[in-house]
């Protein structure tokens, strides 16, 4: 049973908006340095775009989490769940749960994907799976699949369940919460085949939270799964 947190309003919001303000930032700035011809910035796929669409994002995230626990006076191992007296038992149950939930997100990729083709809509890769794909240098690849497996997955489920998900919960809307967050989790990643599946691993890492009361559960699912996702990507590239 997920345990009361004391996350404030006021602290809510300037987590999320933080994170806005910062995305936006980064945006205007690999645009601004493209306009003026800084080589680094020429192609959309260059080092130097996906180090700061993913800095100006989970990477601030990371940052602007450590001011969101010291508003609250709250140590980063209690909010992380490392204090967590059961956390062995929490991160076995994250590994058996994802590895029931995965073929079921993987099936619900593909039903989705041959939905929209049938639709007239042809889908496409998320832009990470794109870039890890047709990547060529080695530093490139490496620090993508860093970003899927620690970067990505501590900035997200910190802000989506660690935050959100009980902030809204405890004003009395825990459907809003539920589902709520699971479609803004799955909206964020502005991919259309990818919906459904992310709403679907969304409520399983909700579930997570809910039932083990530690942010390190949907963490490692979290990153477990952008792993698996690596692994047959990679396998299916060669």
């Amino acid at each position: 049973m997920l345990s009361p947190k004391p996350w404030r309003a006021e602290a809510v919001i300037q987590l999320v908006a933080g994170v806005f303000v910062c995305l936006c930032l980064g945006v205007v700035t690999a645009g601004l340095l493209r306009q003026a011809g800084v080589p680094a910035f020429k192609s959309p796929d260059s080092f130097a775009n996906i180090l700061v669409a993913t800095l100006s994002f989970q990477g601030a995230a990371w940052f602007l989490i450590f001011i969101f626990l010291k508003q609250h006076d709250t140590h980063w191992r209690d909010a992380f769940g490392f204090r967590n007296v059961k956390l062995k038992k929490a991160l076995l149950l994250a590994a058996g749960v994802l590895a029931l939930a995965l073929p079921v997100v993987l099936g619900l990729q593909y039903g989705s994907a041959l939905a929209l083709e049938k639709l007239g809509w042809p889908p496409e890769n998320q832009r990470a799976v794109e870039l890890l794909a047709h990547a060529k240098s080695f530093w490139l690849r490496g620090y993508l699949a860093f970003f899927a497996m620690v970067l990505a997955p501590v900035a997200e489920e910190f802000i989506f369940r660690g935050v959100l998900f009980p902030f809204i919960k405890q004003r009395g809307w825990p459907k809003l919460a539920w589902f709520g967050v699971s479609f803004l989790f799955a909206l964020i990643h502005f991919n259309a085949p990818s919906f459904v599946p992310l709403f679907a691993l969304a409520l399983v890492f909700t579930w997570l939270y809910e039932k083990t009361d530690c942010l390190l559960a949907p963490i490692a699912a979290h990153s477990l799964f952008n792993t698996a996702n690596l692994v047959i990507l990679f396998t299916q590239s060669r």
